[in-house]
């Protein structure tokens, strides 16, 4: 083969100035453009961007090709990446803008019926299970090479529309990679991508106020229940601040009644009489107008109602969008959009109902403080 039949090399920066030209004609028609933007050379930093990657570079099929595209995401040439359910559509800059198109099969029921078995009881809330904070027992399912989560090659088929003719190109393998870079900020997108609903690997009878007893499955206990969700579980109501307006009333009834009576009275009737009468007053004295809200309607089960509206008012209250409220809520941002687009009572499990019984008597700043503790930001 001879060397004039290969494209003239193009310089890095000149690929970006190109491919961001590119992605702008794009995003005039239409398309939601996600670029890969890494910050440093780690390509991926949490436990699912890492475990996917590693999962990847374990196969023979693979090790050999893949690390081919290190190079391509790490300089930012996966200037859109999107990933759907059973499919992952990207960009790649390259001597031009090449198309790749992964297709992924299904989690087969079996399997995704055998992953939520070994992990029953063992995944505290949403949260817990989005940031990786499993246990060793459970990662080792989640992440097994045959009976985990993440896909085998032969449930992978990839095309690229590049001239190059192997079956993983440089560009597809830096797709690959881009895909864990993106799951440290979305690892729901995971279960999205083999099309089955993460939440099911909460548990949903599971008590996560309790501590553990002899004979019992692992529970959560309340401290480190507090540090998933961030917030504050303790059983103990707040004490209840103290009212002065009665004492109030009575001193001023009895300073009436004390002008009324005459002079000669001796102090002792005088002290009687002016409380019989300060409490007579206090009786009849209308309540003062509050500021009292009303109470919140509650179900039969004495349980507080949350409904569509409740919710979106609560989240605008603190002034989040869907992606913040959802981290203070333990759920996925998903979640929050399912909430608010229902109608009547919400139906929620138990960890949400008191996540949001909780949230619900924040103030902003302390709703605020609250995912900051959670987020790290």
């Amino acid at each position: 083969m001879r060397y004039e039949q290969w494209a003239p090399y193009v310089p890095v920066a000149e690929r970006r100035r190109q491919a961001k030209a590119q992605m702008q004609k794009l995003k005039k028609k239409g398309l939601d453009v996600q670029p890969i933007e890494l910050e440093g050379r780690k390509i991926a930093k949490s436990f699912w961007g890492i475990a996917w990657n590693e999962h990847l570079e374990s196969f023979g099929d693979y090790a050999n090709r893949i690390p081919r595209g290190r190079r391509y995401v790490r300089n930012g040439s996966v200037c859109h990446l999107e990933i759907q359910q059973g499919k992952i559509e990207a960009c790649v800059s390259g001597s031009s803008i090449y198309r790749v198109n992964i297709t992924i099969d299904s989690l087969p029921k079996k399997k995704w019926h055998t992953v939520k078995s070994k992990c029953a009881g063992q995944v505290g809330s949403i949260l817990e299970l989005l940031q990786g904070k499993l246990s060793s027992s459970v990662m080792k399912v989640v992440t097994d090479q045959t009976s985990g989560l993440f896909p085998a090659p032969k449930e992978i088929n990839l095309n690229c529309d590049c001239p190059d003719g192997a079956y993983m190109c440089k560009h597809i393998a830096a797709v690959l990679y881009g895909v864990g870079a993106r799951l440290d900020n979305a690892p729901e997108l995971l279960f999205k991508l083999r099309n089955v609903d993460h939440e099911e690997l909460i548990s949903a009878d599971i008590d996560l106020t309790t501590k553990p007893s002899k004979g019992s499955r692992r529970r959560i206990a309340d401290d480190s229940l507090a540090d998933v969700f961030g917030i504050d579980l303790s059983d103990t109501p707040s004490p209840k601040k103290k009212t002065t307006k009665k004492k109030t009333t009575k001193k001023k009834a009895a300073k009436k009644v004390a002008k009324k009576l005459p002079k000669k009275t001796a102090r002792k009737p005088v002290k009687k009489t002016v409380k019989k009468a300060a409490k007579k007053s206090a009786k009849k004295a209308p309540p003062k107008p509050g500021r009292k809200k009303p109470p919140r309607a509650r179900n039969t089960k004495g349980q507080l109602v949350f409904s569509a509206g409740s919710i979106s008012n609560l989240r605008k209250k603190f002034k989040m969008n869907e992606i913040e409220f959802s981290h203070l809520c333990g759920v996925t941002p998903l979640t929050i959009q399912n909430w608010e687009s229902k109608s009547g009572e919400l139906t929620l499990r138990k960890n949400s109902r008191e996540a949001l019984e909780k949230i619900e008597k924040f103030t902003k700043p302390k709703a605020w403080k609250e995912l900051s503790d959670i987020t790290g930001f």
